[in-house]
């Protein structure tokens, strides 16, 4: 008895929570499902920090883009001085402007309600697929953080079987024989929640934030679309 609580003491003590030795010991499937994971975890962190900076460019951009814009009395040559500025900001005032020009072309009638409706949809337009451009980039965390967990239980189950198997060839059921086994197949299972869990929380948070963005640019859209509505008026 005391012999072999030795050897057990000695076995957790030579892999005592050690995630490379437990990766290095694994099975080869195993091997490559955490690899992959920690892959995957790798360009999350990435997404993350990358998003991050994005976003927060973005909204100095656009900021400082619509300061200058209300203040701005040509708009034809405010535009065509910022033309080359890749904002959402801008491409809203691009579209609705060239919008206005083919409303108001020389020898058309102005329909006013109609020209204030296709302005409308024109600039509602650009604001949904600047939206959705930003979000995009948000796909792969969503598909790391419902995936992930799924596919570091399906190391999991493979390391389990593969120690059962091995009693099997062993005829030894000790927890000796067992231990190391299913220690190495959960940490899978670790490892695909250790990709997951922040792949789920930022893509809630940056969700939340490019839903905000949306709201702020229709905003700006809905203020632009009014001040043309106006000028409408007057014509």
């Amino acid at each position: 008895m005391t012999a072999t609580l030795s050897l057990l003491a000695a076995a957790s003590g030579a892999q005592r929570l050690d995630p490379l030795h437990l990766f290095l010991d694994a099975d080869l499937l195993v091997q490559t499902v955490m690899g992959a994971l920690l892959l995957a975890s790798l360009w999350v962190w990435t997404l993350i920090f990358s998003f991050a900076w994005r976003l927060r460019k973005l909204r100095k951009a656009c900021n400082a883009y619509e300061a200058d814009f209300w203040q701005a009395r040509d708009l034809d040559a405010f535009q065509n001085e910022h033309s080359a500025l890749d904002l959402p900001s801008a491409k809203v005032v691009s579209a609705a402007l060239g919008e206005w020009r083919r409303s108001l072309a020389a020898g058309k009638t102005v329909d006013r309600e109609g020209a204030r409706s296709r302005l409308a949809q024109t600039m509602e337009l650009v604001v949904a697929e600047e939206a959705e451009e930003l979000g995009n980039r948000l796909t792969f965390l969503a598909t790391v953080g419902s995936v992930a967990p799924f596919v570091g239980l399906f190391g999991t189950v493979w390391g389990i079987m593969s120690s059962f198997f091995q009693i099997g060839q062993e005829q030894n059921s000790s927890l000796a024989v067992v231990a190391p086994g299913i220690a190495e197949a959960l940490a899978a299972t670790a490892v695909g929640l250790f990709a997951a869990i922040p792949a789920v929380i930022a893509y809630n948070r940056y969700s939340a934030a490019v839903n905000l963005f949306e709201a702020r640019l229709q905003r700006f859209a809905d203020r632009f679309h009014a001040s043309l509505s106006r000028e409408l008026d007057g014509r």
